[in-house]
């Protein structure tokens, strides 16, 4: 097995970082941070342009017909630079979309979404905070004619308000004593009736998050992704999927975080000399960059269990997942701290790091929910 990255790989890293250096930058982060808008309409389109949203789906349906790898690849630069753009929770809705679709389905959403046309978002979570089967609740009843009527609540959507398809877990068989029995993936397009979309608090104003609730929804009977009332094997393929891209994505915030503490380290000066010839700094960057280097080659071996199809995918996934979320929360953590009391001010992007960090470790499950499932899937 090569673990080491092909040359088109490293192109791509080197196009994605280069691209992102310039519509990207802070600055323009910042913008978009501190306007009405809740993402970057340029850097969409120019990220369509590259064939980034596409990368993954085939190229029979607009798609480069690339990998988790590739994928991942790209999720790191974009995690490098808080990229303001809906391109996680697109991907993880294509993700679905292609596990659980139907060929008319996928012909009608995926080239939408690779050609830029179409923000997508998954909604799972609901009350209780968990994407357990038992803790699902929301249902979609058949209404007598075919299609579904959709009544319960999801919480904590990214990207919700701008999203032209969410792609919604519900229950078609509520009464079931099987917690993983009639879960089932709908496609609810925007303008729905009985669709309301209220935001929520977040720490981090780069990826808002949104209620969704749906009251008595009607859906037609197309609307069910791939005519399945069981999906739950295809549900959870698609959020251990969705494991890897969050994970590259905080290994690139972490790389970041590591970096602006080394650099910071180098220039402050106290006492006539860098802060960085300290021992204590020296020990807190050497021990971000241990935990740094261990999630990326996490991260990028789950990718390529997922590309090869091995049956430990899954449990790669939530390894990946447990190690990365507790590693860039640390890498956040200790950047700040290294800053000192600069750290803390708006001037620095620090507090942004941080604030994603604590945004990507809750999204699909924390180090300890991860810890968990790997237990679980060990039999231990």
């Amino acid at each position: 097995m090569n673990f080491g990255f092909t040359e088109e790989q490293e192109l791509l890293r080197k196009t994605a970082r280069d691209f992102l250096a310039q519509h990207a930058a802070s600055a323009r982060v910042r913008r978009v941070l501190e306007g009405p808008e809740t993402h970057s309409q340029e850097l969409w389109r120019g990220m369509a342009e590259l064939g980034w949203l596409g990368l993954a789906l085939p190229e029979a349906l607009g798609g480069a017909g690339l990998g988790p790898v590739e994928l991942a690849i790209v999720a790191e630069e974009l995690g490098r630079r808080l990229a303001p753009a809906p391109f996680l929770p697109t991907a993880l809705a294509a993700a679905a979309l292609l596990e659980a679709g139907d060929a008319s389905q996928q012909a009608a959403w995926l080239p939408r979404i690779a050609a830029g046309e179409c923000i997508a978002t998954l909604a799972i979570t609901e009350e209780r905070g968990s994407e357990e089967p038992a803790d699902l609740v929301a249902s979609a009843l058949r209404d007598g004619r075919g299609g579904f009527r959709i009544v319960g609540a999801k919480l904590f959507v990214p990207d919700a308000a701008a999203a032209d398809l969410i792609v919604v877990v519900a229950r078609t068989e509520p009464g079931s004593e099987e917690a993983e029995r009639g879960l089932a993936l709908f496609l609810v397009p925007r303008g729905t009736a009985g669709v309301r979309i209220e935001p929520l608090p977040s720490m981090d104003l780069l990826r808002p998050l949104y209620r969704v609730e749906f009251e008595s929804a009607a859906l037609p009977a197309e609307a069910l992704l791939g005519g399945a009332g069981n999906a739950w094997p295809r549900i959870r393929r698609t959020l251990d999927r969705g494991l890897v891209m969050i994970s590259a994505e905080m290994v690139g915030g972490a790389q970041e975080c590591l970096d602006a503490a080394v650099s910071y380290a180098k220039e402050r000066v106290q006492f006539g000399k860098p802060i960085g010839v300290n021992q204590a700094i020296k020990h807190k960057c050497a021990d971000v960059l241990f935990r740094v280097e261990s999630a990326r080659a996490l991260t990028y071996y789950a990718a390529l269990m997922w590309a090869e199809g091995r049956d430990e995918a899954p449990l790669c996934a939530a390894m990946a997942k447990a190690w990365c979320s507790d590693a860039y929360r640390h890498a956040a953590a200790e950047n700040l701290q290294i800053h000192g009391g600069a750290g803390f001010t708006w001037e620095f992007d620090c507090h942004l790091f941080l604030k994603r960090a604590k945004s990507d470790e809750s999204w699909l499950g924390d180090g300890r929910q991860n810890r968990e499932r790997v237990a679980r899937l060990l039999r231990l």
